[in-house]
């Protein structure tokens, strides 16, 4: 019975996230990774790169909430590089995270200007009497002081 090992590397958009720590899953340093990775700007990266690839819907196991992964393949059967430039996991990341940095730069995140934002003051109803509408909320906060007693 024989096995096939699947030699291509795994890259989750932890890895080059400038806002995790190496606890969290950061595999670069600071300076060189990058902000919010997104796993379809990770994938323009590796076209651009000119190295097969494919998204796994895989979660990552340190946080739950991230989904979808890439696997790339960094050589050809014959064992020869797809990028001369790519040797190693390290310095696939290094270029993806410069990469998906400059896609960030060219297509920002759209603003919706008709949404209000969420810090913005929601307008209260005005009550018909405000006499009534202060003494009607402090009598019905008076009882609820009491301990209840009992079991």
């Amino acid at each position: 019975m024989s096995f096939t090992y699947d030699k291509r590397i795994i890259v989750y958009p932890h890895y080059i996230t400038a806002g995790k720590t190496v606890a969290e899953g950061r595999r670069l340093p600071k300076e060189l990774a990058c902000a919010d990775p997104n796993v379809l700007d990770m994938s323009e990266s590796c076209k651009e790169l000119n190295i097969p690839h494919i998204i796994e819907d895989k979660h990552y196991p340190r946080d739950w909430f991230i989904r979808c992964r890439l696997r790339v393949e960094l050589k050809r059967p014959d064992g020869s590089f797809y990028n001369p430039e790519i040797t190693n996991r390290r310095s696939l990341l290094i270029k993806i995270a410069q990469l998906v940095s400059k896609h960030k730069s060219k297509n920002p995140v759209p603003t919706f200007s008709g949404i209000p934002s969420p810090t913005a003051a929601l307008p209260v109803p005005a009550a018909a009497d405000g006499a009534s509408a202060a003494s009607s909320s402090a009598a019905s906060s008076k009882g609820n002081n009491k301990k209840k007693k009992g079991r």
